[in-house]
């Protein structure tokens, strides 16, 4: 059984969430909440929040009480760009530089 959830425009840089889920990506999920739980890095909160969501998708599937939550891996963890917020800071000399935000979607799939 597969299930899936989606985190669209969390406001981490995908470059920063990229390296949190390498660390959990082909892990068991009991391994992976403990992982992100002692992870020192912001990333690992909306991360360890989205593979719980997936977690219950997958067990209110029917014919799901025969699944045990120490036997799921997750099987995919896909970091993608999202859109840059553009905002601008005034600097020296009556110019102005642009700040960028960037934001990140993030899709993770579970396997029992």
């Amino acid at each position: 059984m597969e299930a899936t959830a989606t985190a669209r425009f969390i406001r981490v840089a995908p470059r920063k969430m990229g390296l949190v889920s390498d660390m959990v990506r082909g892990k068991r999920v009991e391994d992976a909440f403990s992982i992100l739980h002692f992870s020192p890095k912001a990333a690992s909160v909306p991360l360890e929040k989205l593979i719980r969501s997936a977690l219950s998708n997958l067990l209110q599937q029917e014919g799901s009480k025969k699944i045990d939550t120490e036997d799921v891996i997750i099987s995919a963890l896909i970091v993608n760009e999202g859109p840059t917020l553009r905002r601008y800071r005034p600097r020296a000399m009556g110019r102005a530089t642009r700040i960028r935000k960037r934001t990140c979607h993030i899709r993770v799939t579970l396997e029992a």
